[in-house]
């Protein structure tokens, strides 16, 4: 009779657990790991969400007393944490990095844009019906965004003589832009939020991938030929680039 071996099975591990602090309460995701040794606990800048990082066999008892000494920790970082900007009429939001308040402009159905009030400040105008108010607004900035890219990576494209097979936005946490192997370039449409600059700086650095797929010294002289203005892309994201997803 053939020997059957059973492997153990990992203990049951909740996908979130509540932490309290002071009347506070605190929601934080645990993210099991057959790679790690320790927990690892963050706060995220730019979604508020709390994750604790724990080896795959950890004992609850152990996450909880973790979690219980770190409950001031948690309170503390999402102090921290911008408070959201919905995209709604009254609110301002930052087109291409100058803030503009977004002003209900008629209830007809109609076009959505960029344009000035009375006393010449920045708004987006955004027509329709006041529910719809949200959802227009972040159809608008994506396409300002998709059209901002497609001219950037063009340009980039044309200077390095290798085209891009597409072009892809999304809505990432982790990154601001991407590219295959197969030359397919993705970015955030977050992006039409930050400066030209930034926006511009991405699109080099992520065409200069299409020649170079790695981050070698070839490829930094590709990026800063491109973009000279790398350096100073960069530190405004490092600065700046979590509050971006602050908005809607």
């Amino acid at each position: 009779m053939p020997l059957v071996l059973f492997r153990r099975r990992a203990p049951s591990v909740p996908e979130r657990v509540e932490v309290l602090h002071e009347g506070e309460s605190f929601d934080v995701r645990l993210r099991p790991r057959a790679d790690v040794r320790r927990f690892t606990l963050r706060v995220s800048m730019a979604t508020g969400e709390a994750v604790l990082t724990i080896p795959e066999r950890s004992d609850m008892v152990a996450v909880r007393r973790f979690l219980d000494g770190h409950a001031g920790w948690i309170a503390q970082r999402m102090q921290r944490v911008p408070s959201r900007i919905l995209f709604e009429a009254g609110e301002a939001v930052p087109l291409r990095g100058e803030p503009h308040r977004i002003v209900h402009w008629s209830g007809v159905r109609g076009s959505v844009r960029a344009a000035q009030d009375a006393a010449g400040g920045p708004i987006i105008a955004v027509t329709g019906e006041a529910p719809h108010v949200p959802r227009r607004v972040r159809d608008f900035l994506q396409r300002e965004a998709r059209r901002d890219l497609s001219d950037a990576v063009a340009r980039h494209t044309a200077s390095l003589g290798v085209p891009a097979r597409s072009i892809t936005l999304r809505d990432t946490r982790s990154r601001w832009g991407s590219c295959s192997a197969q030359g397919r370039l993705n970015f955030s449409w977050r992006l039409i939020l930050a400066p030209p600059l930034v926006l511009d700086y991405l699109a080099a650095h992520e065409v200069a991938h299409l020649a170079e797929l790695n981050h070698s010294d070839r490829f930094w002289r590709l990026a800063y030929r491109l973009c000279p203005a790398t350096d100073q892309a960069e530190a405004w994201l490092k600065r700046h680039g979590s509050s971006l997803h602050r908005y809607g």
